[in-house]
């Protein structure tokens, strides 16, 4: 298959998580058939920290007489987060035959410029942009926001050579549009979608706690509609992530338009080995429908091509809605 303009030997790609951000389970992903693999974010949080902590050291003894002023002191780990991230994409390419995407995680316009320069020259394929915010400023309206991520895909767009992917969230109110509006600023790519985690609270300590809950097959379904809308109306890669765990579902998105299949919750669970029978599945279900290559599936049941586009949008809600039949033992006379 073809993602982003890159040649993959599969559809199936390893998504952010623990396993990418370390090279021996890189290695394995590798050996298990990964078409590409996507490194952990390098976080606008980690960025910040950093400058914070840089500009402290500067600082330092600044107020005081120029002769008692000592030598910068070394800059501690915590300070080393980008050095961090671009040794990981180095020692990946070295390493991996498989094409390495590095990952930027913006919210405000900033030098993301420059960090994915950085990143670019430290050797990464293709750079996936993660814009990943929760806005609660009731003064800030739909439109800032977007022309924020804008301006920051422009940015980065505009700073590298290498292709560029953005993944987005569901949560915009026009999200066809605003797709159209990040691949005209700039995108060969979208990746549908980012997930949100929510906080849970510790009803004890009164304390927010994070709390991380690994996909299921159920969450494909808005990957999985959202990649058949859009399929043939963007000039542009589409990647669907979220709910990814089975050949069968990997089989659903390529059907409806997808380049590539991303996953990483299933791998978290079963280990990088599980790609070996992921693939084996989908080459069987492929055999056994009549599919020579990707290509001839990709799109196939995309909204464009569907007999019934209407079941991607409203029309099937009312139908969904009363599909379901409710138990008999659960029905009281």
């Amino acid at each position: 298959t073809r993602y982003l303009g890159l040649f993959l030997r599969s559809p199936l790609v390893a998504s952010a998580s623990p396993l990418t951000g370390r090279i021996e389970t890189l290695r394995q992903l590798e050996a298990a058939g990964a078409g590409a693999v996507v490194l952990p974010s390098l976080f606008e949080e980690e960025i910040v920290a950093e400058s914070l902590a840089l500009h402290a050291v500067l600082q330092r003894g600044t107020s005081a007489f120029h002769d008692s002023v000592t030598p910068y002191p070394a800059v501690s780990s915590a300070e080393n987060a980008v050095d961090a991230h671009l040794r990981l994409v180095e020692e990946a390419k070295r390493t991996l035959t498989i094409p390495v995407i590095a990952s930027l995680n913006a919210t405000t316009p900033g030098s993301w410029a420059r960090y994915a320069k950085l990143l670019e020259l430290a050797g990464a394929d293709a750079l996936e942009l993660n814009l990943y915010a929760v806005q609660t400023d009731p003064h800030r309206s739909g439109a800032e926001v977007e022309s924020a991520y804008l301006e920051i895909v422009r940015d980065v767009a505009d700073a590298i050579s290498v292709p560029l992917s953005v993944k987005l969230s569901p949560y915009f109110s026009s999200l066809a549009e605003m797709a159209r509006r990040v691949v005209l600023a700039g995108a060969d790519g979208l990746v549908l979608f980012n997930r949100f985690y929510q906080p849970d609270l510790d009803v004890e300590t009164l304390q927010v706690i994070p709390r991380v809950e690994l996909s299921t097959s159920a969450s494909l379904r808005l990957p999985l509609r959202w990649v058949g809308i859009l399929r043939g109306r963007l000039d542009a890669s589409l990647a669907a992530t979220s709910g990814v765990h089975t050949a069968a579902d990997v089989a659903k998105v390529l059907l409806v338009g997808a380049d590539v299949a991303m996953m990483a919750s299933v791998l978290l669970r079963q280990g990088p080995e599980h790609l070996w029978q992921i693939e084996a599945e989908l080459r069987q279900w492929m055999a056994d429908h009549d599919y020579a290559s990707v290509g001839d599936m990709r799109g196939s049941a995309s909204q464009k091509a569907a007999s019934d586009p209407a079941a991607f949008e409203r029309a099937n809600y009312v139908t969904a809605l009363t599909s379901y039949q409710v138990p008999a033992d659960m029905l009281y006379t």
